[in-house]
């Protein structure tokens, strides 16, 4: 079986160590075809943009050798779907110099060092165009001014403000001043490949510097974008479609593929046919439904897509690793921020679509793709939108009103759903630790189950009601609200007589009493007290009461609990 790639990113090295690949290779042709001078793909994090781009550099670029000789690298596309393309295609192989430069390290916890770590990448690219100051070619200005942003920077000192903002100048122009070098020495245009440009914009958002590189980035783009003459075309990548307001401003030949967009959907992210594909190939075909559920549900244009990343973990995870469940994979691969963030501020409105969307079901949102991240708690449309667009929501239709489009979305698969019911298990773990408790501990040692009833009941009111049936929740949720009773330690699911009961309240001292409490859950308010009558049932016949009095308590008092939705009730029972 050929090696699964897992965090490779190189085309070059899929080829040469001959791993499984999925052939994507007819976005090289589509690019030209359908792409516009400068095109946008935005699509969900891990969905395979970084690959994409080295596999359109290694096919377009004209590459040297460190003897400085051309390198053919016609041999990785060998038996590749871009060998079927036209004459036109084909012969732009190996033509053009390629700038190729990846915003995605830019995650620095204030501005100058995130710019600081974009200046050396761009540093990085003209060291790897280094020859253009070699030969004299190019003039001896230019040759100086090549080796003052490259060799000459390394070590350079950003001591003052003069400093700073003269070197965010200089770099803000450099991809255009390198463009222009590259052209006149090869006397060709140039590619530009630019990918993931709004993680610096992402991570400024939350930094509190997001104005100061919307600038900076902006000035990049405009000027190796826009005023940029020795440009051939370029491919920038990113997760979200920032507005062009605030980036792209002025690119009137901006080509932008999103998510809704048909031409390119099944450049990212495998085909149903091609993840039944893998799964033969890997001789796994009977977990199709499995990999169907968990990682499939994202529909690009019109094209059923399934999580690239997510797909390669789970096959390395269960053919290599021999493991026996799924996982939620792309959980892992980013902060989850914005979802945090989402349910942690959630009023009863969101919380109750919050609900609707993790049993299954569907909201309808207003749809539009031009926001920022300033943009994005502006307005709960505007949340809903980055969700949508981050990969964290799937379409399932759309319609128009006047101007408006309106989405009817829900959560993709399994996986996500994991995410979103993490977070609130997260948040409501927050909501319970910062409540004071004493009222229900005193409540419980006095046996006053009016009170009980309400204090939980108040507290349920304020949560996210996704787990109405599930009873481990209500288990767990009311074994968290007992942890801390003075002189006592709880205990879950310990054997006592015949049986386990669902929590025990054990005294630290020998002459106060035991508290039992067995939990019940019901569906209809109507059928709460039958529940009740049923605890009080099982406590009796599975004889909890004489187990805790066998181990040498001298006393032991029992409760019975309902819960049904947002509410409960609590009875005691009386022994004899």
């Amino acid at each position: 079986m050929k090696k699964i790639g897992i965090g490779y990113e190189n085309y070059k090295e899929f080829i040469d160590e001959k791993m499984y690949y999925i052939d994507k290779t007819l976005l090289i042709r589509d690019v030209i075809e359908k792409g516009g001078k400068v095109t946008l793909f935005t699509r969900p994090r891990r969905f395979g943009k970084t690959l994409a781009l080295s596999m359109i550099r290694t096919f377009y670029e004209l590459e040297y050798d460190s003897n400085g000789n051309v390198v053919d690298n016609s041999r990785y596309f060998d038996g590749m779907k871009i060998m079927g393309a036209d004459s036109d295609i084909l012969s732009r192989m190996g033509k053009y110099p390629v700038i190729k430069l990846s915003l995605k390290s830019a995650k620095q916890p204030n501005y100058l060092t995130a710019f600081k770590m974009l200046r050396g990448e761009i540093i990085e690219e003209y060291r790897r165009h280094s020859y253009l100051w070699e030969k004299e070619v190019l003039s001896q200005d230019e040759r100086d001014e090549l080796y003052k942003l490259s060799i000459a920077a390394k070590d350079k000192e950003l001591n003052s403000e003069e400093m700073i903002s003269a070197e965010i100048g200089r770099y803000a122009t450099a991809l255009k001043t390198l463009s222009n070098c590259l052209e006149k020495y090869h006397g060709e245009k140039v590619v530009i490949l630019l990918d993931e440009y709004d993680v610096p914009l992402e991570n400024a958002y939350y930094r509190g510097f997001y104005q100061e590189m919307v600038d900076f980035i902006r000035s990049l783009f405009e000027s190796a974008l826009k005023t940029n003459d020795a440009l051939e075309f370029a491919v920038v990548t990113g997760c979200l479609r920032i507005s062009k307001e605030s980036i792209f401003t002025g690119l009137n030949h901006l080509e932008i593929s999103s998510i809704r967009n048909n031409g390119f959907e099944e450049a990212f992210g495998f085909t149903q046919e091609e993840v039944e594909q893998m799964l033969l190939d890997y001789g796994i075909a009977d977990r199709i439904p499995e990999v169907k559920d968990w990682y499939d549900g994202y529909l690009f244009g019109e094209t059923e897509i399934y999580n690239p990343w997510s797909v390669i973990k789970y096959v390395s995870s269960i053919v290599i690793k021999n493991m026996k469940f799924p996982e939620p994979y792309w959980a892992n691969t980013s902060s989850n921020q914005i979802i945090k963030d989402m349910i942690w501020d959630a009023d009863e409105d969101m919380r109750e679509e919050l609900n609707t969307l993790i049993s299954g079901g569907t909201i309808e949102k207003k749809i539009h793709e031009d926001i920022t991240y300033d943009d994005i708690h502006e307005s709960e449309d505007n949340l809903w939108n980055f969700l949508f667009f981050t990969g964290y929501m799937k379409k399932v239709s759309e319609r128009q009103v006047g101007k408006d489009v309106y989405m009817t979305m829900m959560i993709p698969n399994m996986e996500i759903g994991s995410i979103y019911e993490n977070q609130i298990s997260g948040w409501f773990d927050k909501v319970v630790k910062n409540t004071d408790r004493s009222v229900l501990h005193k409540a419980v040692l006095a046996g006053d189950t009016d009170q009980i009833e309400e204090y939980v009941s108040d507290l349920l009111a304020k949560s996210i009601s996704t787990f109405d049936s599930d009873e481990a929740f209500y288990h767990g949720y009311f074994l968290s609200l007992l942890y801390g009773v003075p002189n006592y330690s709880v205990k879950s699911n310990r054997e006592e007589g015949n049986g386990r009961p669902d929590i025990v309240l054990y005294p630290n001292r020998p002459r106060d009493p035991a508290i039992i409490f067995e939990v019940k859950i019901r569906k209809k308010f109507n059928e709460m007290e039958d529940g009740l009558q049923e605890a009080y049932k099982q406590i009796r016949d599975m004889k909890y009461e004489e187990g805790v009095l066998d181990d040498g308590y001298l006393g032991v008092k029992s409760y019975g609990i309902c819960f049904c939705k947002k509410s409960c009730i609590v009875g005691r029972l009386e022994r004899g």
